[in-house]
Parts: C-alpha cells; structure tokens; sequence
C-alpha cells in the first residue's frame, strides 16, 4: 500500500472532515503530480469522500439546504456523468481559472465592489449548476465551486457543511456510477486497497470532527472557510504553473 496514497488520504480527510470537501479537490492533484493516472485517483479518493460525507449527512441531515440540493441533482449531475465520460480520453487543466476565481470569493469580504461583482454573478444560479457539473466532470474539481457558492450564502456551519456534504457525496456516486459502466477495464486499484482507505477515512472523520470541527464557534467558521477558499485558489493557481 503506497506510502503517499495513505498520506494523501489522512491528510484531505481531516480537511473534508471540517469543510465537506477536500478530498478530491486537494487530494487529485496530489496523486496525479505522483504520476497516478486520473481514474485510478478517482477510484482511489471517491469511496473515501462518500464515507466521511455519510457521516456527516447522518450527523447533520436536519439542516440540509434541500431546495439548493434539489438543483444540484437537477443542473450538475448530468453534466458531471457526460463530462467524465469523455475525459477518460482527453485531459483538460482548467485550474488557472478556478484558482482564479476561488481566490476573488475569498476576499469577497474585504471588498464591497468584489463583493458587488460576485452577488450579481450568483443570481445566475442555473448557468453556475451547470458550469459545476462540467468542471466536476472535466478535472474533478468542482468541489471548489461548490464550496464558493456556500460560502457565497453565508450558511450556519451545520448547514455550510452538511449541504456541501451531500452535494459532494452525490457527486462521487455519480461519478464512480460512471467509471463503473463506462471505464471499467481502466481501473487498476484493488477492493481490499480501497476498502482500506475508506476505514482510514472515517477514522479521521470521527477524530476531526472531535478535536476541530466541534471546538470552531460558529461566528469564526465563515472567516475559517474563507481561508480554505483562498488556499484552494493558490494551489490550484500553482498546479496550473507547475
């Protein structure tokens, strides 16, 4: 069992643990700049990001933003499912612009013509859900996009990190659903691996979730997310450089 698949998993577990994402989003790059191919990483990452998700949504499934779930099941899988699909042929980097864009939600709060800029952006909910699932389909990114737009609605943390919870957790059953059918002879990890960092995983979630998540007030929780934009921006910003 390699030494930095492990790592990678302890590692965006605990972020995913406090944000509801973070495995995929930090944890694809990663794996990839170790030379794994794209679908190996996504049979490696998933399961680990549905596992720390249902625990979440059993934790905290009172305070699911549903009619913002009713659109992601609506606007974003599809494209998710049509995206990933042809990507397993072709690989497309669009982290420059997500990074950008992280990074302008980010600071949103220190500037009221940003903060302008970025209100009028998300009154075009549909073209957002949308753009979501084909981001997400394309480089397995679009947890990022996710996390902006709740940071966008300035949630109660329970509900912050449930609704990207199980937004994100949809996202990977569609996208495992996908490889399933579609890319099958492609996959080159084994069950017992697999089974084995989703126990790590979880494992992680129950700590986290103790000694971080629970002792954040919630007043700090947005300033925190924030943060968690911004530095999903740099890196992202810099995995396009590299």
């Amino acid at each position: 069992m390699p030494v930095e698949i492990m790592l990678t998993v302890v590692t965006t577990s605990i972020i995913q643990s406090v944000f509801g994402a973070g495995v995929l989003l930090f944890g694809t790059p990663i794996l990839m700049l170790f030379g794994y191919e794209f679908v190996d990483v996504l049979i490696v990452l998933l399961p680990v990001s549905i596992a720390i998700n249902l625990l979440q949504i059993v934790k905290h499934h009172a305070h699911i933003d549903f009619p913002f779930y009713r659109k992601i099941l609506m606007l974003t899988l599809p494209p998710i499912a049509i995206f990933l699909f042809l990507v397993t042929h072709a690989r497309i980097n669009i982290s420059l612009l997500i990074g950008i864009f992280l990074l302008f939600i980010a600071f949103r709060d220190f500037s009221a013509s940003i903060a302008q800029i970025i209100n009028r952006m998300m009154i075009f909910e549909k073209p957002y859900f949308l753009i979501m699932g084909i981001v997400h389909g394309l480089s397995n990114l679009g947890g990022s996009l996710l996390t902006a737009i709740v940071h966008h609605k300035k949630y109660e943390k329970d509900v912050a990190r449930v609704t990207v919870a199980v937004s994100y957790a949809t996202f990977a059953v569609v996208q495992l659903l996908t490889l399933w059918f579609f890319s099958r002879e492609k996959i080159d990890v084994s069950i017992y691996d697999t089974v084995i960092y989703m126990v790590v995983g979880a494992l992680i979630f129950m700590v986290s979730d103790e000694m971080l998540y629970n002792q954040i007030e919630r007043e700090k929780y947005q300033r925190i997310f924030a943060v968690f934009l911004a530095i999903s921006g740099v890196l992202l910003i810099l995995r396009f450089l590299s």
